[in-house]
């Protein structure tokens, strides 16, 4: 029964949206609906409104609705959607400050005289506007009414060149930033989190394991993540659009002839060509790369987004001459470079001023920020008063946002009602029970998103089909994708539901505005070739993961907040790149610690000396320990071509056993509600206990069809990966335990000179302690503290000067405790010189070569962070997907 009411809930959808009603309302109608009318129905005909539910009752799916609507609002971990109104506001500022107008005049006579090159313009402007607005309406009839009248009056192929204007205009959905993103990101956090409990319950079932290691954990995603990976997809597809239009002007130059440009290429033509591409180009160049850069989230990124558009529509709504209109605008760069420049002279934390040069500082900076603020103000005064702009920003900015967030919310009470039917289970069991694995799975959802793309729009399908498909795609560890790659991929194919007839939004924008002559078949026929260039993306970017995940892996890894080298989901990638490097500088590398090995440590302490000297066997034996890891591995890849096909044989027959003991003890249960001895009571249950025999039946049947080999050979494979793992823990501690020591040293001699220079500004400042004004002595002190923050092993000396520090800052400075403080200091600074000095010359000639020789391999999981060249490595790795069915 719970299928007839899932059916009652589609049909109700189906039919709300088919007759216009508002997605908004429809969406969380059906589902009130359905759940009421299961309910109502469970009480009239079984007694028990929970009886028509796949688990639960109305209440508790009701009740889930409302909580998932208040997840969207007040979770303070999912911000992400703060950044839509931004985006949502610098959008439509540019777009109403007749940046599409300048833009496409400018490109079309630059790129007018070769073949096709209006149409190359009209990819190339569209590629600019989805950066910078990403408003597909708008695009498409800034380009319809601007660039289509040109194409045609130049004998375009009037198919070409609708095809032309529609495809380029949909670039904003994939291009960041783009709302479609922000809203999968929101989505695939969610569904993320769900994959990434289903995949630890598939490794306990498999396994018998309570916990999972993380290195199989779901790779989640964030908003920032979808924008860098959706870059170079969307640049793949603008490259497809131009060399398509090229290439078909080379076979057939009357279908996109040449039109030479009428006036001069001189400096009054750049002048224009780089006022109209400058500012754009710079916009994106500070919204994209703050976010590449890790300098901004995605949400200060929309900030900086909409006061850089409120800047632009500051100069190009005034009609003025010469530099006036610029003022603002000047002023703003201005204020920008100013803080830059002091950026590099000052530290202008607030929370970390010491010094009168640092409070200098923050002043400048605010002056700064002063100025921009003003240049803001006065854009927004412009913005206000010419043509009333700002209130039609704001009001088409609130109406879009609200549109958005409804929709988020009436999908939310969809989804709930949706899996209160078991839905989301039935969905489950359908792609899991299709063969061919994931692969044919994904082929399956991407085919059913791109015929929804026909029918739905691009939020229908992002909030109602995503959140029930994506948890089941992400969990499945033999493709073992990543959040932001399945992401991008729904993105590019959720982009054709703007250029499929007969729904598709750009379509009924381009007819709008295109002129009488040119039908509507021209305009259908005309996106076709676009429509499979964009399914062409989708291939490429299938074949090809590190197109997406090479990006957002590059930014996090050289980040200032990057994970260190030690984090387990990236150890397979770093054994990759030590490996390596050992195979090729292994010589040099021994050839140091020969030298090592041969040093006299007798002027060490011996707490040092003990754990250098052992540091060196580890290192040795590392070279040994890496073969050993290799020859597991390949003993491993040598038994998975016999042993694959029995695991996903024997693993499909428990998936089918689970899935009959899920219904057994759901059957038990419903049994066990049946009480009494009224005919239908007795009638209903007698037919529930055949059915119960049945599916014990069918459960013996399938555990009797497991191959009696299964148990030796997986025991055989599992001490194959279980021998894998103990080489690889082998390495690593060996690998660690090579490199601590010998850095530790080696910090210590290499702060001889630093802390010999100390200790002199320690002596110097030690007569004054009895005369000197204790306010500027505790200055001194604390500056020396700072100088003693940076020495290695000096925290004796620190902890010294720290108690003369306080001794003077006293209401009543103790001039008697400041005096043992800094002696204190001196004795412990005698002291670690006594022995770094000799050290340091005999020892740091051969040790500091050795350090820095193994400090990026062997001793990379040592460090804080990723050195630039291990970063690139480790993201050129981890940019691919690699199958982990095997440990399931």
């Amino acid at each position: 029964m719970e299928l007839l009411f899932l059916l009652v809930l589609l049909v109700l959808m189906a039919g709300a949206l088919a007759s216009g009603y508002p997605v908004a309302f429809a969406l969380p109608g059906s589902a009130i609906l359905s759940v009421l009318i299961a309910a109502i129905c469970g009480y009239l005909f079984a007694g028990n409104v929970d009886a028509y539910f796949a688990q639960g009752g109305p209440g508790q799916w009701l009740s889930a609705g409302v909580t998932n609507l208040r997840g969207v609002y007040w979770e303070p971990e999912r911000d992400t959607l703060i950044a839509i109104p931004l985006f949502v506001f610098m959008g439509i500022m540019l777009q109403r400050s007749r940046i599409a107008e300048d833009l496409l005049i400018a490109m079309a006579q630059l790129f007018g005289p070769i073949p096709g090159g209006l149409g190359i313009s009209v990819v190339f402007v569209g590629a600019l506007l989805a950066a910078t607005t990403g408003i597909v309406g708008a695009t498409v009839v800034a380009m319809g009414l601007i660039s289509l009248p040109a194409m045609l009056r130049n004998n375009y192929s009037q198919s070409l060149a609708t095809g032309t204007i529609a495809a380029s205009g949909t670039l904003g959905q994939i291009i960041p930033p783009s709302i479609v993103l922000i809203i999968l990101a929101d989505q695939l956090a969610s569904a993320a989190d769900q994959a990434g409990t289903a995949r630890t319950a598939l490794y306990k079932a498999a396994t018998g394991e309570l916990t999972m290691p993380s290195t199989f954990n779901v790779t989640p995603t964030s908003a920032g993540e979808m924008f860098l990976g959706a870059f170079i997809p969307g640049l793949v597809l603008v490259g497809l659009y131009m060399v398509f239009i090229l290439v078909r002007a080379l076979i057939n130059p009357k279908v996109a002839p040449a039109v030479p440009y009428e006036g001069k290429y001189d400096a009054g033509f750049a002048g224009r060509v780089l006022l109209a591409l400058v500012p754009p180009l710079a916009l994106i160049f500070i919204v994209l790369g703050s976010i590449i850069g890790g300098i901004a989230t995605v949400n200060q990124a929309g900030a900086i987004g909409a006061a850089g558009a409120l800047i632009m529509a500051g100069y190009k709504l005034h009609d003025g001459k010469g530099l006036r209109p610029y003022y603002p605008a000047l002023i703003a760069i201005a204020s920008l470079v100013f803080m830059a420049l002091i950026r590099t002279q000052f530290d202008v934390n607030v929370k970390a001023i010491e010094t009168d040069r640092d409070m200098l500082g923050v002043v400048l900076m605010a002056v700064a920020l002063a100025l921009l603020v003003v240049a803001l103000v006065w854009s927004s005064l412009r913005a206000i008063r010419i043509d009333n702009t700002m209130y039609g920003v704001m009001v088409e900015t609130a109406k879009t946002t609200s549109l958005v967030f409804i929709i988020l919310l009436g999908a939310a009470m969809l989804t709930a009602a949706f899996r209160s039917f078991g839905g989301e289970e039935l969905v489950r069991e359908f792609l899991t029970g299709l063969p061919g694995g994931f692969w044919f799975q994904f082929f399956v959802v991407m085919a059913v998103i791109f015929v929804l793309g026909f029918f739905l729009d691009f939020i229908e399908i992002a909030v109602v089909v995503v959140p029930i498909v994506a948890p089941i795609l992400l969990a499945d560890p033999g493709a073992n994708v990543t959040a932001v790659w399945l992401g991008v991929m729904i993105g590019l194919n959720i982009q054709t539901s703007f250029l499929t007839p007969p729904f598709g939004f750009a379509l009924f924008y381009l007819r709008g505005v295109a002129p009488a002559v040119v039908k509507t078949i021209q305009i259908y026929r005309g996106v076709i070739a676009f429509i499979l260039l964009q399914l062409v993306a989708l291939a490429i970017v299938a074949y090809a993961p590190p197109l997406v995940n090479y990006l957002p892996s590059r930014v996090a890894l050289l980040s200032e907040t990057s994970p260190p080298p030690r984090n387990p989901s990236l150890q397979y990638c770093v054994d990759r790149y030590v490996f390596e490097t050992l195979d090729t500088d292994g010589d040099r590398i021994r050839g140091l610690l020969v030298s090592a090995e041969g040093l006299d440590l007798s002027v060490l302490p011996e707490r040092f000396r003990n754990r250098l000297a052992d540091s060196f066997d580890e290192a040795d034996s590392v070279f040994g320990l890496v073969g050993d890891v290799r020859t597991a591995e390949q003993a491993v890849i040598d038994a998975t071509p016999a042993y694959r096909p029995l695991h996903n044989t024997v693993r499909d027959i428990e998936r089918d056993i689970r899935r009959h003991e899920a219904e057994i003890t759901e059957l038990r249960t419903r049994i066990s509600r049946l009480r009494g001895d009224d005919p239908d009571i007795v009638e209903r249950r007698d037919r529930l206990s055949t059915h119960l025999e049945e599916l014990e039946a069918e459960k013996a049947q399938l555990e009797a069809q497991i191959p009696e080999e299964w148990d030796g050979v997986h025991d055989e494979f599992a001490k194959l990966t279980r021998a894998e793992t103990q080489a690889g823990n082998a390495y690593r501690r060996a690998a660690d335990n090579a490199y601590r020591p010998v850095s530790d040293v080696v910090a210590l001699l290499r702060g001889v000179e630093p802390l010999e220079a100390l200790r002199a500004s320690i002596a110097e400042l030690q007569p004054e302690i009895e005369g000197g004004d204790p306010a500027d002595l505790a200055d001194r002190l604390a500056e020396l503290q700072s100088q003693s923050d940076a020495i290695e092993g000096a925290s004796d000396v620190r902890s010294g000067l720290g108690d003369a520090r306080r001794a003077l800052e006293e209401e009543t400075p103790d001039r008697a405790t400041a005096s043992e403080g800094v002696a204190e200091a001196l004795a412990a600074a005698d002291e670690e010189l006594a022995w770094r000095e000799p050290a340091a010359a005999d020892l740091l000639p051969v040790l500091g070569p050795y350090e820095e020789a193994i400090r990026t391999n062997i001793g990379l999981r040592q460090l804080p962070r990723f050195p630039r060249e291990q970063a690139l490595y480790v993201a050129s790795c981890n940019a691919s997907h690699r199958d982990i069915s095997l440990n399931f």
